[in-house]
């Protein structure tokens, strides 16, 4: 299959999981296009087989550029096999209420685009400690102490599950 993967990334994260995601394809015979949200903007998406949008929830919204191709891109996303991939911390938690929340996430995002996605991937984020100034380091701290996390804020902690990731992106391109 030929599939292009668009992402947004604020700390780095959901770019790693893009990259991680357009590897395994690769491997498993597809041809994939990797891109940043804004430049796939002018993408004619018509040309791929699958596309999958990548954005990270930071309080409560995904990244605007991703916003804005999804909106762009509504339409044509519509015609060809698409998926979206959610990365946050909640998603490596059970907790009833945060993931209520990722699906409300989810919904707004899919009122702003125009584009309700057909699958959704949610996917487990990551601590980027490294990428944090001293006010969203005190944050994340305070957060994951909320959900009884032990952090070391002098490095990074992932909570994404690489072989959950494979077996969901083989599942959407098997289904559908």
């Amino acid at each position: 299959m030929n599939i292009l993967i668009a992402y947004a990334s604020t700390e780095g994260q959901t770019r790693k999981i893009a990259r991680y995601a357009t590897d395994y394809l690769i491997g498993q015979g597809h041809c994939v296009e990797l891109a940043g949200a804004e430049d796939a903007r002018d993408a004619e998406f018509a040309r791929f087989d699958a596309v999958l949008l990548a954005g990270s929830v930071h309080a409560g919204n995904y990244q605007k550029p991703l916003i804005k191709l999804a909106k762009r891109k509504a339409a044509a996303l519509t015609q060809v096999r698409s998926a979206f991939l959610s990365v946050s911390l909640a998603a490596a938690g059970t907790d009833a209420d945060d993931w209520a929340g990722l699906s409300a996430c989810v919904s707004r995002f899919a009122e702003k685009t125009g584009w309700v996605p057909p699958t959704v991937m949610h996917v487990a984020g990551a601590f980027r400690f490294s990428e944090y100034d001293f006010f969203k380091s005190w944050a994340m701290r305070w957060i994951a102490s909320q959900k009884d996390q032990d952090v070391d804020s002098r490095q990074d902690k992932e909570y994404t599950d690489w072989a959950a990731l494979k077996k969901t992106l083989d599942e959407w391109l098997a289904g559908a």
